[in-house]
């Protein structure tokens, strides 16, 4: 007996699938796809189903994380709104930046070796973040780390005045340039490498906009959310989505999002920084192995990647709620302090 053309251990898998991925979404304000469109490949999915899917899955993911962050008034919804559109131009950019590059030969040459660098910059752009905050934190006798603060490069760049001023729901203010600039980049890079881009596009909006790591995180998502619906109506529309595997993975991410949005308001930045920077290093070394996978012809090293990208992420998310635990029963610890009992 298959319930929904699906064996029960695919049905196990997708729904576990979705639960862990959606805590890594909720927590770190990025998508799935580079995640579920492997792993669907691997299962034997067709190309288009499994992209399809993914930016489904992305859309469907990030209204429920959205609706969590919104509750906790995280989402700066006027600069999420300038960031939607300039990365709609900056897609349309990029797409046509592939179409040339296909024409010489070169998109997926380009395209592999553009993923691995940014994954692998990035991560290693937070964890040096990390290594910095931990200095920080002894100079000051292991003084805790405000969930409000922001990057050095990030007060630097906001010192540059340059008008029109956008206010940020955080206190802030930004330069309607930087805003443009970033986000048009994140555009461009998303419609080159064809993936939603929100790990690119939330760690732009914390280094170089300047929002708390909290707010990065929602405006990330609902920056990016717009642009999921359309992707998710465009391959839904040639019959591209598969509604079960789709459906699946919503089940265990409607959990999985809310609990990952919930834990960035109780989990130390300094974990959160850790935590994304090792998720961005994993996920570069397994995208390199499956550069070379096709390069030398060999499914092995195929699998390897894949293999590692799920496994790191698993990890990851159980990290994420093992410290989201620790952090509420340190909470419930102290509240029973004064009167000594609950």
């Amino acid at each position: 007996m298959e319930p929904l053309g699906l064996s029960v251990g695919l049905l196990v898998l997708f729904v576990s699938f979705g639960f862990m991925v959606g805590v890594l979404f909720g927590f770190f304000g990025m998508g799935g796809s580079f995640l579920v469109t492997p792993t669907l490949l691997l299962l034997g999915y067709p190309a288009s189903v499994s992209i399809g899917s993914g930016l489904a899955f992305y859309f469907g993911t990030s209204v429920i994380a959205v609706l969590k962050h919104y509750d906790v008034g995280e989402v700066d919804y006027k600069l999420g709104a300038i960031l939607f559109v300039v990365l709609s131009i900056g897609i349309e950019l990029g797409s046509r930046l592939v179409f040339g590059l296909e024409a010489l030969g070169v998109a997926g040459l380009v395209t592999g070796v553009a993923y691995v660098l940014l994954l692998g910059g990035i991560g290693a752009l937070f964890l040096r973040r990390a290594y910095n905050l931990d200095d920080e934190e002894a100079d000051d006798g292991d003084a805790d780390v405000s969930d409000e603060e922001i990057p050095p490069v990030a007060r630097r760049i906001q010192s540059h005045t340059i008008p029109p001023m956008i206010s940020l729901s955080s206190g802030g203010r930004a330069s309607l340039w930087t805003i443009g600039g970033a986000g048009g980049i994140v555009g461009v890079i998303s419609g080159l490498i064809g993936v939603g881009g929100g790990f690119i596009r939330m760690p732009t909006i914390y280094y170089v906009i300047g929002t708390p790591l909290t707010a990065a995180v929602g405006t990330s998502l609902f920056a990016g959310l717009f642009a999921g619906a359309f992707g998710t109506f465009t391959y839904g529309t040639s019959g591209s989505v598969d509604l079960t595997v789709v459906g699946l993975l919503l089940v265990g991410s409607a959990f999985g999002a809310r609990l990952g949005s919930a834990a960035t308001t109780i989990v130390e930045e300094n974990d959160v920084i850790v935590y994304f920077g090792l998720m961005m290093v994993f996920a570069s070394v397994g995208i390199a192995l499956s550069e070379l996978a096709n390069w030398l012809g060999t499914g092995a090293l195929d699998l390897v990647s894949v293999l590692l990208l799920v496994g790191s992420s698993f990890v990851v998310a159980l990290l994420i709620l093992y410290k989201a635990l620790e952090a509420a029963r340190a909470t419930d610890g102290r509240r029973s302090i004064p009167g000594g009992s609950h």
